[in-house]
C-alpha cells in the first residue's frame, strides 16, 4: 500500500508517499480501504520531532472507508460496510488502515465528512466528561471555532450547558450559528467574559493552547475546573489537567453516539478543505498556520482490489 511516511524530523518537506506492506487486522480489529483521513495538529507536532524518536514513522489517527478485511471475532460489521474510526498504530494516512475503534458512517455523511469526526469528537467528549459538563453548566471554550472547539461547543449544548466561546471576530457569527456566545480572545478576555457571565463560568476548556490558562482559572475559580488539550507546559505550571487519550483513556463511546446527533441535526463538523494524499505536505502547512475553521482531510483514491466499493 501507499502511505504517508517520513525518515527525518523537520518541516513539511520531509513527508513522502512510500510503498509499505499491507497491514492485517488482529482480533477485534477491522481493515478498511481508506477513502479519507483526517489531518490533526498532533501530526505536524510529531513530524517536527522528537515527540517520538523512532524513525521512520507513518502518520494518521483517523480514517473513513470501506471494510475489506475482518479480524477474529468481529461480527458487528461486514465486508463492504462504510465505517469511520481510529487506528492505534498511527498509520491512517494510507490506502489501507487497521481500525481498533469504529462505527458505521451516518447515512448523510460522505467519506471526508466521516473522516473529520473521530479525533474531534473523542477529544471534545473526553474533556467534557472530565469537566463534568452537564445540564445547567456554564462552559468557556478557548479556541471554539476549530474542529475540536466546535465539537465541544455542540456536544456541551446537547448536554444542556451554556457555552461561551473565544474566537476572532471573523468567526463570531459562526459560533452563534452553533449556539455559543462568542467573545474575542486576547487581552481583556476576563472582562469580556464577565460582561456575559458576571459570576464567571463553572468550567473552562482550552483547545487553542494560547497561554490563557491563568485567565481561565480566574474565570472558573479553580485550576481543578479547567482542562487543556493543547498546553502541556502550561498545565504543569498552573496545576491544570492536561487531557490526552494516553493518560485519561479514550472516550470511544463518542463514535457510537455521534450518528444519532448528526442525523437529528444536533451536530455537524465542517470540512474546511480537502487535499489529495500526495499533497499531505501542503495540508500540514495549512494546519500549522492555525486559522482553519473546521477540519482538514486527505482524500485517498484507494486501490482496485476485489471487494472494495
Amino acid at each position: 500500500m501507499k502511505a504517508v511516511r517520513y525518515s527525518r524530523f523537520g518541516g513539511p518537506e520531509v513527508l513522502g508517499i512510500e510503498e509499505l506492506p499491507d497491514p492485517h487486522p488482529g482480533p477485534g480489529q477491522i481493515r478498511i480501504a481508506v477513502r479519507a483521513a483526517g489531518v490533526n495538529p498532533s501530526d505536524w507536532k510529531k513530524r517536527r520531532g522528537p515527540m517520538d524518536r523512532e524513525l521512520p514513522q507513518t502518520l494518521g489517527h483517523e480514517a473513513a472507508g470501506v471494510v475489506d478485511e475482518l479480524g477474529q471475532g468481529v461480527a458487528d460489521v461486514a465486508l463492504g460496510d462504510r465505517v469511520f474510526g481510529f487506528t492505534t498504530e498511527e498509520s491512517a494516512q494510507a490506502e489501507l488502515a487497521v481500525l481498533s475503534y469504529y462505527a458505521p458512517i451516518p447515512a448523510s455523511l460522505d467519506f471526508p465528512g466521516a473522516a473529520a469526526l473521530p479525533a474531534a469528537i473523542e477529544t471534545a467528549t473526553r474533556a467534557l466528561d472530565q469537566l463534568g459538563v452537564g445540564n445547567g453548566s456554564t462552559l468557556l471554550v478557548n479556541g471554539a471555532s476549530g474542529s475540536v472547539g466546535s465539537a465541544a461547543v455542540q456536544l456541551a449544548l446537547v448536554r444542556g450547558a451554556r457555552v461561551i466561546g473565544t474566537a476572532g471576530r471573523a468567526n463570531h457569527e459562526y459560533l452563534r450559528s452553533l449556539g455559543a456566545e462568542p467573545v474575542t480572545y486576547g487581552a481583556g478576555l476576563v472582562e469580556r467574559v464577565h460582561a456575559l457571565a458576571p459570576e464567571g463560568v463553572d468550567v473552562a476548556l482550552d483547545v487553542a493552547g494560547s497561554g490563557v490558562l491563568p485567565e481561565l482559572i480566574e474565570l472558573a475559580g479553580d485550576a481543578e475546573q479547567v482542562v487543556t488539550v493543547a498546553d502541556f507546559g502550561g498545565a504543569k505550571k498552573h496545576g491544570v489537567t492536561f487531557s490526552s487519550g494516553d493518560t485519561a483513556g479514550r472516550a470511544v463511546h463518542a463514535l457510537d453516539e455521534i450518528g444519532a446527533l448528526i442525523e437529528s441535526g444536533h451536530f455537524a463538523l465542517r470540512v474546511a478543505r480537502t487535499f489529495p494524499l500526495t499533497e499531505v505536505a501542503e495540508a500540514h502547512r495549512v494546519s500549522e498556520q492555525g486559522h482553519t475553521r473546521g477540519k482538514l482531510v486527505l482524500l485517498v483514491d484507494g486501490r482496485s482490489d476485489a471487494g472494495r466499493a
